[in-house]
């Protein structure tokens, strides 16, 4: 058995359709319309909101004599007016590596804005494990000694079935499938595995609001603070009311727009 830290990989994210967007722009009457957004994904969401006032420039609408310039200016105060529907559109992908199990069923109660694909362990056995050790059980000489020694132990159980089923000889894949199964109902879950996970950037700010909180489990907070440290970056304009502050040793990221 080995141990392992969670990783965090961003895979994926919107993009805009140049051609389709400059059409919608012509069609409404601001060809020569811009932002200075710093990512596909907040460009959408500007474009997205601003189509709600057709306040692309003034005139427009007869009721706007006046915009908000600057996709920095413009996000800010969706993000204080909680105008969060326009941040639903765009959507960031992860995949998440060396996760326990313990993570993914705390990961899956988000489930609105959310899409997950986890690695099915029906189908991939599980010969040797692998998992995250948390700060308390490290904190102990004597508690890690049993945390080793029980993944030891139900490792050894792994390779034992393994090898009274014979799956290694078995030709046919259905009947490896169903004895993978059964082997994993005796694997920890704390045992690392890996998640597909998908979210738009509203509900983002939100498990990332309490995900990071010093209330919620270690391992989770430490992916999502991962996940902040990426984001943050990226597109900065969303997630520019955060404030970040260290508890537990952990990241606590903190909105100053609460329910956006």
């Amino acid at each position: 058995m080995k141990f392992v830290e969670p990783k965090v990989f961003l895979v994926g994210e919107t993009r805009i359709a140049e051609e389709g967007l400059q059409a919608y722009l012509e069609h409404v009457g601001a060809p020569d319309w811009e932002t200075d957004a710093p990512s596909g994904s907040e460009r959408l969401s500007e474009v997205m909101g601003r189509l709600c006032y057709r306040s692309f420039e003034p005139g427009l609408n007869p009721n706007v004599t006046r915009v908000r310039e600057g996709n920095a200016r413009y996000l800010g105060h969706i993000l204080e007016v909680g105008h969060g529907s326009v941040l639903e559109h765009a959507v960031v992908n992860f995949v998440f590596a060396d996760v326990s199990r313990v993570f993914t069923h705390e990961l899956v109660r988000h489930r609105a804005g959310t899409a997950v694909s986890q690695e099915s362990l029906r189908f991939v056995r599980l010969d040797r494990l692998s998992a995250y050790a948390p700060t308390h059980i490290q904190e102990s000489e004597e508690g890690m000694e049993v945390f080793v020694k029980t993944l030891e132990q139900l490792e050894e159980v792994q390779r034992k079935l393994a090898e009274i089923y014979a799956i290694d000889d078995e030709k046919h894949f259905d009947r490896k499938k169903k004895l993978t199964s059964a082997f994993r109902r005796v694997a920890p879950i704390g045992v690392a595995t890996t998640v597909g996970w998908s979210a738009n950037l509203r509900a983002l700010r939100h498990v990332i609001e309490m995900r990071t909180a010093p209330e919620a489990e270690e391992e989770i907070r430490l992916v999502f603070g991962k996940v902040y440290e990426t984001v943050r970056e990226r597109y900065p304009n969303v997630f520019s009311d955060y404030e970040l502050e260290t508890v537990d040793g952990l990241p606590w990221a903190r909105p100053g727009n609460r329910k956006v």
